[in-house]
Order: structure tokens, then C-alpha cells, then sequence
């Protein structure tokens, strides 16, 4: 679960730096308040990745926060919407199977 979760996290804080040019020329957000706002989703998500093999549990719950942090910057930029939710979808597939992964070895 550790390498599933910490890869989705990484992964999401590609799309999410990629998305700081979007909000700028696109929807047309100050270029700081888009850095800031986008950087900070972005190392937050390689923290919480990087977190992800001594302290799942925190894991866990700073990545859930985070995913709810992506979909809400949806209202600022709208495609984040539609790629929070898909980063939300493959966060809980990735803990759901990581669960079932962890249990069936324990039996």
C-alpha cells in the first residue's frame, strides 16, 4: 500500500505543477497567487509520498485532505475538477487495493 499510495502522490504533484502555467494563461491567475497555491499542493504531495513508508497513517490522512484540497481548486481553475476527481478515484482504488493486497498475505 505504501508504494501505491506514495506513486499516485507523485504523480499528483506532476499534474498539479503542470497545472500552475494553466491558471496563468488560461484562467488567467496572478502568476504568485498560482505558484504559491500550486507549489505548495505539489510539495505537499511529495512530502506526504515521501512520508508514506514510516508513517503511513499520516499518509493516509494528509494525502485524503490533499485530494479534497486538488478537487476544491476546481472553483479557481475548473479543469481541477475533473483531475482532482480522477487523482481522488485512484487514491482510494490504490488504498482499497493496497488493503486487500495486505490482508490477503496476512492469511
Amino acid at each position: 500500500m505504501k508504494r501505491l499510495c506514495a506513486t499516485v502522490l507523485i504523480m499528483e504533484a506532476i499534474v498539479v505543477a503542470l497545472a500552475i502555467p494553466v491558471a496563468v494563461q488560461i484562467d488567467h491567475l496572478a502568476p504568485r497567487s498560482a505558484g504559491l497555491t500550486g507549489g505548495i499542493a505539489a510539495v505537499a504531495a511529495v512530502l506526504f509520498a515521501l512520508l508514506a513508508r514510516r508513517l503511513l497513517a499520516a499518509t493516509l490522512i494528509g494525502g485524503s485532505l490533499l485530494q479534497v484540497f486538488v478537487i476544491a481548486s476546481g472553483s479557481v481553475v475548473p479543469v481541477m475538477y475533473f483531475l482532482g476527481g480522477i487523482f481522488a478515484a485512484l487514491w482510494a482504488i490504490g488504498i482499497w487495493l493496497g488493503y486487500r493486497v495486505e490482508h490477503a498475505a496476512g492469511h
